[in-house]
């Protein structure tokens, strides 16, 4: 086939211009996964039935059988009634509140799980004879066996009652169970045993023994409580005379008759007076004090500033003299010289005024000097008297105390007396009284059922545990898988329509695999791409000339296979051209089989080449294939030149469909720069293998570059595992499996009759 004619590209080098980067598009918001739903759950579940059901059997299975091999254990219950407030001997008087009352019960029933109840009950019963309880029988356990064959540990010939009691209480505690009714005053007593009957004779007995202990402990605290009053009455006595004969001694050694009197009152009131005294001398002394330290200060003698000199009488009089003498000597110079007699006469005059103020104001300083002296020696004086008052109250106040001291002793010793001898009296009165403080109201009968094992319970429990655990794990397989499992999901969790699904192929060799749409047109896998072409061809109906991005998140999911078959299918009604743009690792050539070092791409953006050169037809098909040719040191500075730009509009012109073979997103950018290049993109994902994530940012990425979204193309999809991730067909194996391609999904040949030429 000869390929159309082409433009030639000079190769002349071009000075690129600025790149221009197209307006960047709205980011299309990718929404995070949505949460399971009830279905997706079920459909995990129903997914891996089989292997859960499974896990159920082996699970009921060995329940049953542990449940077989264990012992019947049987549980005899005796009932026991608290009686509240009863058994108080030491006094008859105490009403008790309903918090008493709860702290009360609960302190029986900690008292009815003691290690002593518990013990009287195995004495009682002798259970050190009973086969289950004898420690004297031999331990037949792996830990005792060992320690006797290491030497550890012997066999015990000589036990006393004592010490088989003390050896049985252990396991008789371990079975016994105490519960309290709620809202009750009752309480079970349970023995949980092998035997149904000894169960119940243990249960009796530890409540029994429980009343019997609380009565012997009564019977005994009151004997004690006794004899401690009696002696302590007598000791009381001789204390309490002995506190009286000192009061009324220190009465005497001190003639006090009324402490209360008038001592204490008129020492009070001179206290109160020389305080009064104190307070008004340190108001006058402080009054004072500042003035004299304002007049201490002053330099040079010049006392005019200060103000208590200033409102001194004699100050006052001499200032007056002395402003007269001045207005004297004014009128006189204005109609005298200064010559004058009278003039020198008024000088002296002035002068002999000026000397007087100026003592006037020292005799007020030394006034003031004496004044202060005068109250700063008053205040030490009433402070002394006052100091010597505090000390007569204080004397008072220490023989009041101790007077206090001795009462109060006497007043405590005859409470103290008072109250020992009625409580004596109310132990003797209710010391023959023996009430129980519980009765038993339900004794135990020996149980005719076993309390455990619930067999049916523990296998029941088991089955259902397995059958959680087997669903819980198959959910968390399904989500921790991140991949895409078929149509649906990539759908609901992208948001992008899928062109088609590709199914899985058997292990092909890469050009086999490349030129499957040829060899095999018939197959499920050509139907498929004819779907993704019918999905391209129906996009954008006004565009006469399409360019078609192929790209993928990482590589090997199949990308370059796609881009061949669809360019492939496209070749059958469009004049088309394959592109291969990835120029760090190009398949195109290889896949097809064509010959190395043909011219490509790179020589015709360089001009070395023509167009002509640069292009290469597919053996058996109507395709032209652009391959990489010579590898460029810098790929995405080819791609952003304008002559790739200008060689891309051109080759878009001369051809209805071209196709760009994009390296994945992930890796290098050479696919965003194309993307704004081309009027459709086509993603690639590989089914269950490509991570969802991934997916998502390259979308992002392809987007804000200014790629136009066409779909979505799944490939290498199994198609029973989709079904059995979501229960049903997917559009594509329906079609495929329904429609007269009932064949396998790897290869199904055509029937003898089937037509050879290209479909329209």
């Amino acid at each position: 086939m000869t390929p159309p004619s082409l433009p030639v590209f000079s190769a002349a080098p071009a000075t690129p211009p600025a790149l221009v980067v197209p307006p960047m598009p709205p980011l299309v918001s990718v929404s995070p996964e949505q949460k399971l739903e009830l279905l997706e759950y079920w459909r995990s579940v129903v997914k891996r039935r089989w292997l859960i059901l499974g896990l159920a059997a082996v699970a009921a299975l060995l329940a049953a059988v542990v449940a077989l091999s264990i012992t019947p254990v049987y549980r005899a219950t005796a009932t026991v009634l608290i009686e509240a407030g009863k058994g108080k001997i030491l006094s008859i008087e105490d009403i008790y509140s309903s918090n008493q009352q709860r702290e009360h019960y609960q302190t029986q029933v900690e008292v009815l799980k003691s290690r002593e109840v518990a013990l009287r009950a195995v004495r009682a019963l002798r259970l050190w004879e009973h086969p289950l309880f004898d420690p004297r029988r031999q331990d037949p356990s792996l830990r005792a066996t060992l320690a006797q064959a290491l030497g550890i540990g012997s066999a015990k010939l000589e036990w006393t009652e004592a010490e088989l009691a003390e050896a049985v209480v252990g396991p008789v505690m371990e079975a016994l169970s105490i519960e309290p009714v709620r809202l009750s005053q009752l309480v079970r007593v349970s023995f949980s045993s092998e035997n149904a009957a000894l169960a119940a004779r243990i249960a009796n007995t530890v409540a029994q023994e429980y009343i019997r202990a609380d009565r012997d402990a009564r019977f005994r605290i009151s004997q004690e409580v006794s004899s401690f009053l009696q002696d302590r009455l007598s000791s009381l006595r001789d204390t309490l005379a002995e506190s009286e004969q000192a009061l009324q001694a220190y009465r005497e050694r001190k003639g006090i008759v009324n402490l209360a009197g008038s001592p204490q009152t008129v020492a009070g009131q001179q206290v109160g007076g020389a305080a009064d005294n104190l307070l008004r001398a340190q108001a006058r002394r402080l009054e004072l004090e500042g003035s004299y330290q304002q007049a201490k200060a002053v330099r040079g003698g010049d006392y005019a500033q200060v103000p208590v000199v200033t409102r001194d009488w004699s100050v006052i009089e001499a200032l007056r003299g002395f402003n007269e003498g001045e207005r004297r000597l004014a009128e006189a110079r204005q109609t005298l010289g200064a010559n004058h007699p009278r003039i020198q006469q008024l000088e002296s005059e002035l002068a002999s005024l000026r000397a007087n103020v100026q003592r006037q104001r020292e005799a007020a300083v030394a006034s003031l000097t004496r004044e202060y002296e005068a109250a700063r020696d008053t205040e030490k004086a009433l402070q002394r008297s006052l100091d010597t008052a505090r000390e007569e109250v204080q004397s008072v106040n220490r023989e009041e105390f101790q007077l206090a001291v001795l009462e109060r002793e006497v007043q405590t010793n005859r409470q103290l007396y008072d109250m020992f001898m009625s409580r004596a009296k109310e132990t003797d009165l209710a010391g023959d009284v023996q009430a129980s403080i519980a009765r038993v109201v339900d004794g135990a009968v020996p149980p005719t059922l076993p309390y455990k094992p619930a067999k049916s319970q523990i296998v029941a429990l088991a089955t259902l545990l397995a059958l959680m655990a087997g669903a819980l794990a198959s959910i968390l397989m399904d989500r921790l898988d991140n991949t895409f499992k078929g149509t649906e999901d990539i759908e609901s969790r992208l948001k992008q329509p899928v062109l088609t699904a590709l199914p899985e192929m058997p292990a092909l060799a890469r050009n086999a695999m490349s030129r499957l749409f040829l060899d095999d047109a018939h197959s499920h896998y050509a139907e498929a791409i004819r779907t993704a072409r019918t999905g391209v061809l129906l996009s954008k109906l006004d565009v006469a000339h399409k360019v078609l991005l192929v790209t993928s998140t990482l590589p090997g999911e199949g990308k370059t296979t796609v881009a061949i078959n669809l360019a492939l299918a496209h070749a059958q009604t469009k004049r088309t051209l394959l592109i291969d743009c990835d120029m760090r690792r190009p398949q195109v050539a290889r896949s097809l089989g064509l010959a190395p070092g043909t011219k490509g791409l790179t020589n015709l953006v360089a001009g070395t080449d023509p167009a002509d050169a640069c292009v290469t037809p597919v053996p058996g098909s109507d395709l032209l294939v652009m391959t990489v040719g010579d590898l460029p040191p810098n790929p995405l500075e080819l791609l952003l030149s304008q002559r790739f730009k200008d060689a891309l509009a051109e080759l878009s012109r001369q051809f209805d469909v071209v196709i760009l073979d994009s390296p994945p997103v992930e890796l290098v950018s050479e696919a965003l720069v194309l993307a704004p290049l081309s009027t459709s993109t086509v993603f690639v994902i590989k089914a269950m293998s490509t991570p969802a994530p991934l997916v998502r940012k390259s979308l992002a990425r392809l987007q804000r570059a200014g790629a136009s979204l066409l779909g979505v193309i799944v490939n290498q999809l199994d198609f029973e595992r989709a079904r059995a991730y979501y229960g049903e067909y997917t559009a594509s194996s329906y079609s495929y499996g329904g429609y007269g391609y009932g064949g396998q999904l790897g290869h199904d040949p055509a029937p003898a009759d089937a037509p050879t030429s290209k479909p329209a």
